[in-house]
């Protein structure tokens, strides 16, 4: 699924699913520059086009082009000159119709090179990719065993699961003895939704689970995700896992979180999530400016719907900076009951005080 440009292999692997409203990578603002009436012009129509040629819902393209030509028509975009703060308008009326947050116009001060169409990708490009995502170590920041025999996995995004698959092993391999499980998604952008498949598949067991559907619009086609058969590394079965969420959780992040949710694996603990379940491209619209337009949308095979505009609701509701240590309570608080071993038991025991004193001074610091 990725899409390659030989002059910009990065964005191939920021874009291919390109769940996440914003870059995984942390954004910085350039230099802005001066647009003028005809290249306002321009961009309006090529996006409206594209709109009109691919985005997923058809009507509500449309109503997006009657909106934007009627603000065309009342002079509204006459006086923006700075082509940050036109990207930025276009992408607020866009959005006030479709109430679709992954639709967006971008600037950019360095010139969008045009994309080749696409292919298969050499051998020399895969290598980059591999090397980049190596850089990135795919995605995943911490792998951990905390006091109490619990694994935490924090990752920031779902790159390709092909190169990925090593890593997600090694972690998987790392937390397989804990008693239960934290997978720390607040700061997750989104990603492929085959490596979403693969972390899933090991939270199941071999016995194949429909996790999610894909409709595009191009084609008229449904792609179904289904956990694997079998995985290089070992499963996590039978043991309580616990995803943590924020606004900042979003797209295939959420997917994850929806279909744990749904399929009742885990427990989400955190706040409701940022909302985007429509995967799409990125298309340049002029020599400065792109578009990332969605052309599909999520169905989960349960509720038949998605989170588009609403986000995934956790089931334990809590701050975002509160909700580790609201997980590892939920998590000590149940092992410590099982647990034989005197010394271990204190020692599990000091720790829930620990956190319960530290959940205090967080509550107080929010509340104050």
């Amino acid at each position: 699924m990725f899409k390659f440009s030989t002059a910009r292999l990065t964005i191939a692997i920021m874009l291919v699913f390109a769940f996440a409203p914003l870059s995984l990578a942390q954004e910085t603002s350039p230099p802005d520059r001066t647009v003028d009436a005809s290249t306002r012009k321009g961009i309006i129509d090529s996006i409206l086009q594209r709109l009109n040629d691919s985005y997923v819902f058809p009507e509500v393209a449309k109503k997006m082009e009657t909106s934007i030509r009627e603000r065309v028509a009342k002079n509204e975009y006459d006086q923006i000159t700075s082509a940050r703060s036109f990207a930025e308008t276009v992408t607020r009326d866009l959005q006030a119709v479709s109430n679709d947050k992954h639709l967006r116009v971008r600037y950019s001060h360095e010139p969008i090179p045009v994309r080749e169409p696409r292919r298969e990708p050499t051998p020399e490009e895969r290598e980059q990719q591999r090397r980049e995502l190596g850089w990135m170590n795919n995605g995943f920041n911490k792998v951990e065993r905390m006091l109490g025999n619990i694994g935490y996995l924090e990752f920031s995004g779902f790159f390709d699961a092909e190169l990925g698959a090593d890593t997600v092993a090694a972690a998987m391999n790392f937390v397989a003895g804990t008693d239960a499980l934290i997978i720390d998604l607040r700061q997750n952008g989104g990603g492929n939704p085959h490596m979403v498949a693969l972390i899933c598949s090991y939270l199941f067991g071999p016995e194949p689970v429909h996790l999610n559907d894909l409709y595009w619009r191009e084609g008229n086609r449904t792609q179904e995700f289904w956990t694997r058969k079998e995985v290089p590394g070992k499963r996590y079965l039978d043991k309580d896992v616990y995803v943590l969420t924020s606004k900042r959780t979003f797209s295939g992040a959420e997917e994850f979180t929806y279909n744990l949710k749904n399929l009742k694996r885990a427990t989400i603990v955190g706040e409701t999530t940022g909302g985007g379940a429509h995967p799409g491209g990125g298309f340049r619209l002029h020599e400065h400016f792109s578009a990332f337009v969605p052309t599909g949308r999520a169905i989960n095979p349960i509720t038949k719907t998605n989170w588009e505009g609403t986000g995934v609701t956790p089931d334990v509701e809590v701050p975002a900076d509160q909700a580790l240590v609201v997980a590892r309570l939920m998590a000590l608080k149940k092992s410590v009951t099982s647990i034989t071993s005197p010394n271990f038991k204190a020692g599990v025991q000091g720790e829930i005080a620990r956190l319960e004193k530290e959940l205090e001074e967080l509550k107080a610091k929010k509340s104050g």
